[in-house]
């Protein structure tokens, strides 16, 4: 494994300085106990302290940041749910707040899984709305994050449903045999151009947002609202789900733990999530500033 010292040794200069750093979360900023080191924190700050914005861009829900909440300054945005939404994590006393949302429309959302259930049966479902998480029986609970219901994903996504005036942002589809980068290739080929799928879980879990929804597509719509160029931009990720973002920014880092597509992808490659890998980086371009 390389270690973060050599990773800062091969770290090339960048062509433009940046003003804009995107980072993804887990496996990439975070450690693998989710974590944040006092390194990376310490690296955050500089980076806002010498004018470079830092957004996290990340598969995570709004309800899932508190563990990065304190580290966004200044703006106080972050990108969740694959690009789904812009949340302003600074919020108020009910927590973050949607600044913007790109939602997967309900007519979409119904084809992704009547078309995924002919494919490749035994896919369950899961729809993760602005207000909270619902599943199938048969989709995996996530004991710290209990449904908000729990029905067919055809019931969640009716338009009489319970939540039903509550955006879309990812439909989730888990199948409990296939290997995890199979399932991504059969549900693309089955559901075509009528959404986006990723994944960037180790298991075979796929995420399904709008057509055109991705961190890439939203990180350009906020970069282009603050007048900065991709090439002003240093993205890092570590799997597929990262992987638009990566290709769209001017340089990108694959973490030293990164899905090979990924390693494939980005324009240069860094240490482990677990060996602070984005903060290496982030102190070469400070010593270069």
């Amino acid at each position: 494994m390389t270690s973060a010292t050599d990773s800062a040794s091969a770290i090339s200069p960048l062509p433009t300085a940046p003003r804009l750093i995107a980072t993804d979360l887990d496996g990439t900023l975070l450690r693998d106990d989710k974590s944040v080191s006092d390194r990376t924190v310490a690296a955050l700050a500089a980076a806002e302290q010498a004018g470079i914005e830092v957004f996290f861009v990340t598969g995570r829900p709004a309800r899932w940041m508190d563990v990065v909440s304190a580290h966004v300054h200044g703006h106080g945005l972050a990108i969740c749910g694959n690009g789904a939404a812009v949340v302003d994590l600074h919020g108020d006393s009910n927590g973050p707040r949607f600044v913007k949302v790109r939602p997967l429309e309900g007519p979409a959302a119904r084809d992704v899984v009547t078309l995924l259930r002919a494919a490749v049966p035994g896919t369950s479902f899961a729809v993760e709305r602005t207000g909270g998480f619902h599943h199938e029986l048969a989709y995996p609970p996530m004991h710290f994050d209990p449904a908000a219901s729990v029905a067919s994903a055809e019931k969640l996504l009716s338009e009489d449903a319970d939540a039903a005036g509550q955006p879309v942002l990812k439909v989730l589809a888990f199948h409990p045999e296939l290997a995890p980068d199979d399932f991504l290739a059969l549900a693309r080929t089955a559901v075509g151009a009528r959404a986006e799928i990723t994944r960037s879980s180790p298991t075979t879990l796929l995420e399904i947002s709008g057509a055109g929804v991705s961190k890439a597509s939203t990180l350009a719509l906020c970069c282009a609202e603050r007048g900065i160029s991709p090439t002003e931009v240093v993205a890092f990720g570590d799997m597929p789900n990262d992987m638009e973002m990566l290709s769209w920014a001017g340089t990108s880092y694959a973490m030293g733990n990164a899905h090979p597509d990924v390693l494939a992808t980005a324009s240069g490659r860094t240490a482990a999530n677990n060996e602070d890998g984005v903060a290496v980086v982030i102190e070469q371009i400070l010593k270069a500033v």
